[in-house]
């Protein structure tokens, strides 16, 4: 299941060309993940909250075609795997136009706040059920 979160390509992530930077991409998927779990019900803050954090294991991005000012961006994001101890998002980054501008994909590990990897489907089992049906 894909969820779409759309925004303007704003002035300061763009070089003297009107170019997108690189490392604003990252950031972007970021927005899609955060808003991906939203969407299912969830918090970043909710979780955090509950003592659960997903630092950052793996980023790929690979780029397809410029992002430029003025751009209207859409990311789709879904759940690209999940297990009790990682999951995986994938990103697709469009434009307006619908050009395909980027995929990539992040994996991140279930920790508690000391960043003790937990087991989610006993720590939070009804969380793991939402997550894997979203899959």
């Amino acid at each position: 299941m894909f969820t779409l979160v759309s925004f303007p390509v704003r002035y300061a992530e763009t070089d003297q060309m009107g170019i997108v930077h690189h490392s604003n991409y990252p950031i972007w998927f970021e927005i899609g993940r955060t808003d991906h779990l939203r969407q299912l019900g969830r918090t970043y803050a909710s979780l955090e909250e509950e003592g659960l954090l997903l630092p950052l294991v793996n980023l790929n991005c690979k780029y397809l075609a410029p992002a430029k000012y003025g751009d209207e961006i859409e990311v789709k994001t879904r759940i690209k795997k999940l297990t009790c101890v990682r999951i995986e998002f994938a990103y697709e980054v469009y434009n307006q136009q619908g050009t395909l501008l980027a995929l990539g994909f992040t994996e991140h590990g279930w920790t508690d706040r000391k960043l003790k990897p937990i087991n989610l489907s006993k720590k939070q089992p009804e969380l793991y059920r939402l997550l894997q049906a979203s899959l």
